[in-house]
């Protein structure tokens, strides 16, 4: 029998790791897109499913019937530098009665993060990123023309969807490929930040450093200046949160203010991240020093939950949630100022927490 994993390791060829490493995962099929034109009303999301626990919240993810369903990353836990481990690791999430239910009737389009990538806080230096994203691409039924394989600069992509007045643009950015190494406290301060809710990472920079990576950067400034009205930004990490010490974009503040500088150059309006990672839900706002209030809407996870909170200023009071969690994001188009509905649902489909804005307040006055 073909030794797979040897081959992938041995052949570098962009072609010859798709030929190879689609037959793992094969038979899983792809999820319906959303019909052209179709106006987007009902938004779900979510982060962390660890293929081999219980995954329960399918159920009312599926009962609410979303137009379309956004994963963030950690979609599995493969922590892995094996391929056919991985590829196991997906079949696994594919064969869950729940999440199929969900892959045969409701779009679904998805990013990675470290533990999808490949390795716990992993960046460009994980040495099986090729073979890895030949798997997700896999996975996640990209065929031989799409965009994601346009290149070797990692997954990021963009969807549109709706007409001009309902138009909502949804950016999927690639936080992993291009990421530069972070920094590590000491193994004394570690053990005392713990006990704050503080993780082991100080801030990086240095010149260089990055999350994106040039290229990337040079794409995203061209999406943020197509026309949309509501742009929904999926960052696998957290955007807006005050340092954590925790992987997410305050590690990288000269990345994070290109961020919010790049909004308000474009003059992009309507924009409003979404993350996962953190094993919480929470929601942040930044009212001041953006061109306008920038949300961010974290939901995490689908199986995996974390006992302590990190400080985060940014965090609005009582918008917080520590068990099983998936994103809602309701929009009535009907009304002359759209109402964007922002709700944090429970394993059982209850809303834990929710926040309601008009599409004006995410823009200029």
């Amino acid at each position: 029998m073909i030794n797979r994993r040897a081959t992938l390791k041995m052949l570098g060829a962009a072609s010859t790791l798709a030929t190879l490493a689609r037959p793992l995962i094969a038979g899983l099929g792809t999820s319906p897109a959303v019909p052209e034109g179709k106006i987007l009303s009902r938004i779900l999301f979510g982060s962390c499913a660890n293929q081999d626990k219980p995954q329960p919240i399918w159920t009312p993810i599926n009962a609410l019937d979303p137009d379309l369903f956004i994963f963030l990353g950690d979609n599995i836990y493969a922590d892995t530098r094996d391929m056919d481990v991985m590829a196991e690791k997906y079949k696994k999430l594919g064969s869950v009665p729940g999440f199929r239910d969900l892959k045969a009737k409701t779009p679904l389009i998805a990013t990675w993060d470290d533990h999808d990538f490949g390795e716990n806080d992993i960046g460009r230096d994980y040495p099986f990123k090729e073979q890895s994203r030949e798997l997700f691409l896999s996975f996640w039924g990209e065929g031989d023309d799409s965009t994601r394989r346009r290149d070797d600069d990692g997954i990021y992509t963009s969807y549109e969807y709706g007409p001009a007045r309902a138009r909502v643009q949804v950016i999927m950015l690639d936080l992993r490929w291009n990421r530069t190494d972070l920094r590590h406290v000491t193994k004394e301060q570690w053990q005392r930040r713990d006990q704050m809710g503080f993780g082991p990472y100080l801030p990086v920079t240095e010149p260089g450093a990055t999350m994106l990576g040039e290229k990337q950067w040079q794409w995203l400034e061209g999406e943020l200046k197509k026309p949309a009205r509501l742009r929904i930004i999926g960052s696998s990490l957290q955007f807006i949160s005050t340092f954590p010490g925790w992987e997410a974009w305050a590690l990288f503040p000269n990345e994070r203010k290109r961020m919010i500088e790049l909004i308000d150059r474009t003059r992009a309006e309507g924009v409003l991240f979404i993350s996962g990672d953190t094993h919480w839900a929470e929601l942040s706002c930044q009212p001041s020093g953006v061109p306008y209030p920038l949300y961010d809407f974290t939901s995490s996870g689908l199986t995996e939950t974390w006992y302590n909170m990190s400080p985060n200023v940014y965090r609005l009071p009582g918008h917080m949630f520590t068990k099983a969690n998936f994103g809602a994001i309701e929009i009535d188009w009907q009304v002359p100022d759209p109402m964007i509905v922002l709700q944090a649902r429970d394993v059982d489909g209850k809303p834990v927490f929710e926040k309601s804005l008009l599409l004006s307040q995410l823009s200029r006055r």
